[in-house]
């Protein structure tokens, strides 16, 4: 059984964040494997806008088929260049979509989302 990608998008705070980090190093330094990613977003409004579902839509579409570039990935989509241009933009800055030259790649199997009520 191949196991699946996963990538953990977290609006949390600074405080949450460092904790996380810190458990992390001290399951390495323990010997432990540590074998997780994580994309963090200081509040909600700029996760659920980098989430949007043109964005969602478009992360799919790219994990299930690829794209050779931002226009291909266009036409494909069916959407205006500039548009999609920008998702790509906001996306890879996050590192939920990553790139190989003018490739386009979303390693991903799963996004798991979760929202801190401490913030």
């Amino acid at each position: 059984m191949i196991a699946k990608k996963k990538v953990c998008v977290q609006a949390v705070s600074l405080a949450d964040m460092g904790e996380r980090f810190s458990d992390a190093w001290k399951r390495a330094e323990a010997g432990k494997r540590v074998n997780e990613t994580h994309v963090t977003f200081l509040d909600l409004q700029t996760m659920l806008e980098a989430l949007s579902p043109r964005r969602l839509e478009l992360l799919k579409h790219v994990h299930q088929h690829g794209a050779e570039s931002v226009k291909e990935l266009a036409e494909h989509l069916g959407r205006d260049y500039k548009n999609v241009h920008q998702d790509v933009v906001v996306l890879e800055e996050a590192g939920l979509l990553m790139r190989e030259g003018r490739k386009l790649m979303a390693p991903w199997d799963e996004l798991q989302a979760s929202v801190s009520l401490n913030n």
